[in-house]
C-alpha cells in the first residue's frame, strides 16, 4: 500500500524539504556538506520507515482495508494522487510553517497584552 501510495516519493520530498529549511538556518555550511548528507538520508532505508509505520496501519486499519486502499492507488485518480502528493505535501509544510509563525506571532502578542 505504501508503495502504490506514491510514500518513498512523499519521504524524499519531506526530507528534502527539511534541508531547505536546514539550509536556510545553517548558510556557513558549504553546499558539498549538504549535498553529503542529502545522498546520505535520501538513501534511508524506506524498510525502516515501514517498519515505523506498521504498528500504526495495524492499529487502525484491516488487510481488508489496505487491500481496497491499494484498489483506489491502482485507478487513474489513485494514480495521480500518489504522484501529486510529494508535492500537496512539501507545500502543505510550506504553508504549516507560515500558520505556525503566524499563530507564534499572534501568542507572543497576546503575552505581552497580558503583560508577560
Amino acid at each position: 500500500m505504501l508503495e502504490v501510495a506514491g510514500t518513498e516519493a512523499t519521504f524524499k520530498a519531506g526530507i528534502n524539504q527539511m534541508f531547505n529549511i536546514f539550509k536556510q538556518q545553517q548558510t556557513n555550511v558549504p553546499d558539498s556538506v549538504w549535498t553529503e548528507f542529502e545522498s546520505e538520508f535520501l538513501k534511508t532505508s524506506l524498510d525502516e520507515l515501514v517498519e515505523m509505520l506498521l504498528p500504526v496501519y495495524q492499529k487502525h486499519l484491516t488487510r481488508s482495508d489496505l487491500e481496497k486502499v491499494i484498489e483506489f492507488f491502482e485507478t487513474p485518480v489513485g494514480k495521480k494522487y500518489a504522484e501529486k502528493n510529494p508535492f500537496i505535501t512539501q507545500e502543505s509544510m510550506q504553508a504549516g510553517q507560515q500558520w505556525g509563525m503566524k499563530v507564534g506571532q499572534r501568542f507572543q502578542e497576546k503575552l505581552r497584552e497580558k503583560g508577560y
